[in-house]
């Protein structure tokens, strides 16, 4: 599933398009075309990490709900 785009127009930034191999897209906006290509390296070398740190966030806003379901304060210490 991993697939990349760069693109440019006159008098604006390269336009960068990421999707990895879990299918999850990512844009982002560079100078030059040297650093898109490190970003598309970058994310496909860390896409198992960023995908554990988005379930651990959504793990802990979960639990910041239920926190404030219960009537509880939410502590994360």
């Amino acid at each position: 599933m991993r697939n990349y785009s760069v693109t440019k127009r006159p008098g604006e930034l390269h336009n960068c398009e990421v999707t990895d191999g879990n299918g999850k897209k990512y844009q982002n906006y560079f100078d030059t075309e040297q650093e898109c290509i490190n970003w598309i390296y970058y994310i496909w070398e860390n896409e198992n990490v960023i995908q554990e740190v988005d379930l651990l966030s959504k793990a802990i806003a979960n639990c910041v709900e239920i926190d404030i379901k219960r009537g509880v304060e939410p502590k994360l210490d």
